[in-house]
């Protein structure tokens, strides 16, 4: 009979214990090609060119055409947002209708495009003062679409606004434990496009990827 009663006030407890919810798995943040380890992009920062900035009062963004056109009827920026965001889905004219983007800058989650900006990760003022102003057209035209290396991300557009032109002696993302990648991205682009940095730049730098 105890037996019975033990069994039975077991069976209640069980039936009355709340079931746990699923958890959604977090969404996978984007990562562009051509992000070097922590290692390389220190030895890439160390062969920079340190300067300061130069041509300041002659930048013009529209010297940096973009966004041009990548396939069909896809410009860079519409291939930005089908490449880091999941589950996209583009109309006839490439324009994304719906999907799903994480900004790595600030961790915000977004399901409208008209959210989301495609920033530069070397602003294009900072490239022209780091030396970009003796470029050709066209060469400032393949730096601005480089789909090839780290310089493009979807992120939130209020924070792309925010950052601006800043380098990362003055703006840094909110979610400090990108800071390695930011850094990373960072390096691996003014090394190949051979800009140099600023001596406020290459410190903060070198802070960020000391936290690699």
């Amino acid at each position: 009979m105890k037996f019975s009663a033990v069994v039975l006030a077991l069976a209640g407890a069980a039936a009355a214990a709340p079931v746990p919810e699923p958890v959604a798995a977090p969404m996978p943040m984007p990562t562009p090609p051509g992000i070097p380890s922590a290692a390389s992009a220190k030895t890439q920062l160390a062969a920079l060119t340190v300067r300061a900035w130069t041509n300041t009062d002659t930048y013009d963004r529209d010297l940096f055409p973009h966004w041009i056109t990548i396939s069909g009827a896809c410009n860079t920026r519409e291939t930005v947002l089908k490449r880091d965001g999941t589950n996209v889905v583009t109309n006839s004219a490439c324009a994304s209708t719906s999907g799903t983007w994480v900004s790595p800058y600030d961790g915000a989650s977004w399901t409208a495009a008209s959210d989301v900006d495609i920033d530069h990760m070397v602003p294009l003022k900072n490239a022209w003062v780091s030396g970009a102003a003796s470029w050709t057209t066209a060469k400032r035209q393949e730096f601005a679409n480089d789909l090839t290396r780290p310089q493009l991300w979807a992120v939130t557009d209020s924070v792309n606004q925010s950052k601006s032109d800043k380098s990362p002696d003055s703006w840094k993302p909110s979610v400090s434990s990108f800071h390695c990648t930011y850094a990373r991205s960072w390096v691996q682009v003014k090394s190949y496009w051979a800009l140099s940095v600023t001596s406020a730049e290459k410190s903060a730098l070198t802070t960020m990827l000391n936290t690699c």
